[in-house]
């Protein structure tokens, strides 16, 4: 790599607030990876059904619905003050978890309750560290912080996915746990360092902050590129994540037959390809015009989609899957460092909890995925998800084309 692109990748470390922001978000997602595998397999293991396993992955992202109110809070109490107290509870239930592993106790009922109630905060947690980045980093630097950020969940998946299967095969659920709560911890100690400019006013009454919801909609709804980010955003949750997420741990025991260790490889595959472009991205993406690239990216992740349905070889598995890993970062990437760019400052933090609603794709997808698996196979619903992806982008694409596709739109322009 030449000085020129390493130096553009390093560059948003100037800023004091990122180089205390990235390694606290680094360790948040590698205790989420670490926390996802471990459970999902337990209850896989206890239940031995994999509508229970689509379920309990679905109440993680029960919260979506009410990621709005978390960025309204950003922008009035400021988006670190949130973070904190988000990873904070994570903190709390993950001592639960511990304690009730250690002690022999840990039940299926237990699981899904804390997997209930985290999920109510969780989903938003993507939101709200973005925002916190578009509210300390310069403009000219967005592409490349946002692309570094991403690289924390990609990495934390290759890694968090591997020792969170291998810790628990090692030391046991209990140990295993308390490393998860260690990783919160540091998050937490991290984020103490992370600088941003308080927004005036206080939390105010409930009704001001419905009002200020309100206004958030409206500005998305006035603004074509945020309507098609917030469109292909829910797509790709609903009909691509549960591919590869969800759907991973029924991948690897039932059409493979790779056992725990395998499912850990499998997303660590995909999660390898994610790295890579994130990296890829954050060196060279900078004169990429975001709103293309996602687009373009966008149809031939899905298409890569349709070939990892049919396939049932683990070794072209998991290259499909790295593949697709990779393809999606330049999908994800450039559609939030869009909407950070067209967004009003103003209406930063609304946004991106507006973004984070589409999450809750992820969980219609999985439910809907259990049943249609059970039913039809995983090769059928599999097609069928990612062939109706590649249709809907079509129709985002040629929707939205006039403020999508021209180099002079805005959603393709350089700098805020």
């Amino acid at each position: 790599m030449s000085s020129v692109p390493r130096a553009a990748m390093l560059a948003p470390f100037r800023q004091r607030s990122f180089r205390h922001q990235w390694p606290a978000d680094l360790a948040t997602s590698w205790a989420f990876e670490m926390e996802t595998l471990i459970l999902a397999w337990f209850v896989l293991s206890e239940t031995g059904s994999v509508v229970w396993l689509t379920t309990f992955a679905a109440l993680q992202f029960l919260g979506t619905l009410i990621s709005p109110l978390f960025g309204v809070m950003g922008d009035r109490v400021g988006n670190k003050r949130v973070l904190v107290a988000m990873r904070t509870t994570y903190a709390v239930l993950a001592a639960i978890l511990a304690a009730l592993a250690l002690t022999g106790t840990l039940g299926i009922v237990a699981v899904f309750c804390v997997a209930m109630l985290s999920g109510l905060v969780r989903p938003s947690d993507i939101g709200m560290r973005n925002a916190l980045i578009g509210a300390t980093m310069p403009a000219p630097l967005l592409m490349g912080a946002m692309s570094i950020e991403r690289t924390s969940a990609d990495a934390a998946r290759v890694v968090g996915a591997l020792t969170g299967a291998a810790l628990v095969a090692w030391i046991g659920i209990g140990p295993a746990y308390l490393a998860v709560l260690a990783f919160y911890l540091v998050s937490l100690a991290l984020l103490a360092g992370v600088e941003e400019s308080q927004p005036e006013g206080g939390a105010g009454r409930a009704p001001a902050v419905w009002s200020e919801l309100a206004e958030g909609v409206a500005h998305v709804r006035a603004t074509p590129p945020l309507m098609a980010a917030m469109v292909l955003a829910f797509l790709a949750n609903a009909l691509a994540y549960p591919l590869t997420g969800g759907l991973l741990a029924h991948v690897a025991r039932d059409i493979y037959g790779i056992g725990q260790t395998g499912l850990g490889t499998l997303v660590a595959s995909f999660a390898a390809g994610a790295l890579a472009g994130s990296v890829f991205l954050s060196a060279r993406g900078g004169p990429m015009p975001p709103a293309r690239t996602m687009l373009v990216a966008a149809f031939i992740w899905f298409a890569l989609l349709l070939v990892f349905a049919v396939l049932r070889s683990p070794g072209a598995g998991m290259a499909v899957l790295a593949l697709a890993g990779f393809v999606q970062s330049f999908c994800m990437v450039p559609m939030a460092v869009m909407i950070l760019r067209v967004a009003q400052d103003r209406f930063r933090g609304r946004v991106m909890g507006l973004r984070m609603l589409a999450v809750y794709g992820l969980p219609l997808g999985l439910l809907a995925s259990g049943p249609l698996v059970a039913w039809f196979g995983f090769a059928a619903t599999g097609l069928a998800y990612a062939g109706f992806a590649l249709a809907c982008t079509a129709g985002i694409a040629w929707r939205w084309r006039a403020h999508l596709w021209p180099r002079g739109a805005p959603a393709n322009a350089g700098h805020a």
